[in-house]
């Protein structure tokens, strides 16, 4: 093949990257060269006298100072190890049909073959070159990559220590087909061929080593206050120069990647087209199930061990809901890509570990509050535990502050025992609130005088976040879904792209779903503003104004205005402090512990106190979560009262099942009673499905 319209241009740039460079070499050397003419001109007698022999000394002592400097910036340059993305290494003899589909691609793109295979928790494709000293082949050592019967035999044919390592995307292995994963991977491997161009090369070596100088500087800086200065003046060159470099490196990257586009057009083009669209979709799934589904059990300390197989479940499910979708289901009928892998249920589990870390920052290993799950276990050791702690927490909170556990314990058979009735009957607006109440204190064991009632106008405001879907356990999402399957209101969830300025990527398609069932529901404004509470509501609390203001714009950043119900602010507020306490006192155990096993040589360079890289989503509001514990209590008395069980929706995770049946309008009727404090609706729900919200449940 000839050389490429990109290839050329990307070389162009890369020449004027490395210019930046001499330019740089230059402008160091300067003053040595001129301390080196004036010496050289007062030994031979031209240049003397006083003023010449100050000149000298001055020019000199700059010279010295500078080369210095130079040296120094230039070691810290050539030292500093480049950041290398969290993959879970795969060796030759864990997946020879695999490392034998790659070969034979870059045979047929005559590029150089990729020098390993490495596995992401995510899904897109990259070449990320690790030829830096730093990133050099440690000691082969137990763990360090997953190994199939045969061991690991080494890597691919025409191994040069300029190759780049080729990561796939670990949902692609599972829900492609063989041939549609070769065809995404095509692009992906023409990239070697630009890659090993001496030039290009030694640009993007010069990048990434002023990345890292960068990166080392401002840590460094941060720990050392000694240092401070130095690493002040080292990272401020570096920045200097990676700005002088942004321009030609981002056109040389786009060259890079058109040339690979170019020389692969000619290997299964037709083909590609298709498995862009699976590209589309297999985000959208894996999206999907780690917010849903994943996130409910990483908050629980489980995570789940076949995440990439629960993508194939997911859009299967997709496709059984949505007679559109019926051609996606034939393809099940091909050969799978994790054919390719001789034990694809222990890759899977190593590539669950590291998306769990990367995503919520659990431990690197497993641990006794760290332990995997597997998907039939899901709904008891999960949803069940999720709402009895949760159902338990907010009996809690209510003992804190002061309210009795029956209105009437002449009308409930066990008084002292934790009742749907008491949390409906708190929340109600209009009720008198319940002797000895106390709303706002800072420590739950406080409890201030009794004041003098105070009667509180109506607070209007609109409901939460419609997209807070407390059965699908995934918290504050915009993006979570409630249990009828359409979001009223949603934001867009982030990309847990780990390497977004990878190139060229396979994984950069948009998010593609059949319009029966939409995997990411579009954005949307809030919903219509609840009803007005009860002008007659009174409260003995005398700061629950202050508990209040916690819902409105100069709280945490949260425009929304507080709710119509006081009582729910001020439960919200509490509950809210509670969770905060224990996920505070969880997190020191999120980077403790050594690297599981599986991850690679690659998992050393990782900077333990950043997990996790790509949170999923921000915190929960306390309004979120009182509907999600509120949601949990119902769920809960269900449970014990007319034998619910809890089930797992492969698209919208946690989901309460009564005679086999999931439930589809329970989320409104609980934002009714949270927001309005109007328990009308949720009281009908409940005696339609024959809840008695006066039994006394069991607590997690």
């Amino acid at each position: 093949m000839g050389v490429e319209v990109g290839a050329q241009a990307a070389r162009a740039r890369a020449l004027a990257v490395l210019r930046i460079r001499s330019r740089a070499l230059a402008v160091a050397l300067l003053p040595a060269a001129t301390a080196v003419i004036l010496g050289a001109g007062g030994a031979t007698g031209h240049l003397v006298g006083p003023g010449w022999d100050s000149a000298r000394a001055v020019v000199g002592a700059v010279a010295a100072v500078v080369l210095l400097a130079a040296a120094v910036i230039g070691l810290v340059v050539a030292r500093a190890r480049p950041a290398v993305s969290p993959t879970v290494a795969v060796a030759e003899g864990a997946a020879p049909d695999l490392y034998r589909l790659v070969r034979d691609l870059a045979d047929r793109l005559d590029v150089p073959a990729p020098s390993a295979i490495a596995l992401t928790p995510d899904c897109d494709s990259w070449l990320e070159d690790r030829t830096h000293a730093a990133h050099g082949p440690p000691p082969p050592r137990d763990g360090d990559e997953i190994a199939g019967p045969g061991g690991a035999h080494g890597p691919l044919h025409r191994r040069s220590a300029a190759a780049p390592v080729l990561v796939i995307g670990s949902p692609f292995l599972w829900w492609m087909r063989v041939g549609e994963l070769r065809a995404v991977l095509a692009p992906v491997v023409a990239g070697t061929g630009p890659s090993a161009h001496p030039d290009i090369a030694a640009a993007r070596r010069f990048v990434r080593g002023l990345d890292a100088a960068v990166a080392v500087c401002a840590h460094q800086g941060s720990r050392r206050p000694v240092l401070r200065p130095a690493c002040s003046g080292i990272g401020w060159v570096a920045r200097l120069m990676l700005r002088g470099c942004q321009l030609h490196v981002g056109e040389m990257e786009r060259g890079v990647a058109a040339a690979a586009a170019e020389r692969a057009q000619a290997v299964d083009y037709g083909l590609r087209i298709v498995a862009q669209e699976q590209v589309g979709l297999a985000y959208a799934g894996w999206d999907r199930l780690l917010t849903r589904v994943a996130l409910p059990a990483w908050r629980m300390g489980r995570w789940p061990s076949r995440l990439d197989a629960g993508v194939v479940a997911a859009l299967t499910e997709l496709s059984r809901r949505d007679r559109l979708a019926e051609g996606f289901a034939s393809r099940l009928g091909e050969r799978p890509a994790c054919d390719l892998l001789e034990e694809p249920g222990t890759v899977d589990e190593a590539a669950s570990l590291l998306a769990a870390r990367l995503f919520h920052g659990g431990p690197a290993e497993p641990g006794p509050d760290w332990s995997p799950v597997a998907w039939d276990d899901y709904p008891d050791e999960v949803v069940d535990r999720k709402w009895r702690t949760d159902a338990a927490r907010l009996h809690r909170v209510l003992d804190a502050l002061g309210v009795r556990r029956a209105p009437d314990p002449a009308t409930v058979r066990h008084p002292g025992g934790p009742t749907l009735a008491r949390v409906l009957d708190h929340l109600t607006d209009g009720l008198p609130p319940a002797p000895g109440a106390t709303y706002g204190t800072s420590d739950p064991g406080h409890r201030p005088a009794e004041q003098p009632p105070t009667s509180t106008g109506p607070l209007a405001g609109t409901g939460p976040s419609a997209g807070t879907g407390p059965l699908a356990g995934t918290g504050p999402s915009a993006g979570t879904r409630p249990l009828t399957g359409t979001a009223p209101a949603a934001d867009k969830a982030p990309n847990p792209n780990p390497n977004p300025g990878s190139s060229p990527s396979s994984g950069s398609a948009p998010s593609s779903a059949a319009p029966g069932e939409p995997l990411i529901p579009p954005e949307a404004g809030p919903g219509p503003a609840p009803a007005a509470a009860s002008t007659d509501h009174r409260e003995t609390a005398p700061d629950l104004a202050r508990l209040v203001s916690a819902f409105g714009p100069d709280s945490d950043g949260n425009d929304d205005p507080p709710p119509a119900n006081p009582r729910s602010a001020a439960l919200a507020a509490r509950l809210g402090a509670e969770v905060g306490r224990e996920e505070a006192a969880v997190v020191p155990a999120a980077g403790a512990g050594p690297l599981a096993a599986g991850q690679g040589p690659d998992s050393a360079l990782w900077d333990d106190t950043a997990f996790p890289l790509f949170p999923l989503q921000p915190p929960r509001t306390d309004r979120e979560l009182l509907a999600d514990h509120v949601t949990a209590m119902v769920c809960c008395a269900a449970m014990d009262t007319v034998g619910a069980t809890p089930g797992l929706d492969w698209l919208d995770g946690p989901t309460l099942l009564v005679d086999g049946e999931r439930v589809p309008d329970l989320t409104p009727r609980v934002l009714s009673l949270v927001e309005d404090g109007d328990a009308a609706p949720l009281r009908t729900w409940l005696v339609e499905l024959g809840i008695r919200p006066e039994k006394p449940v069991r607590l997690g």
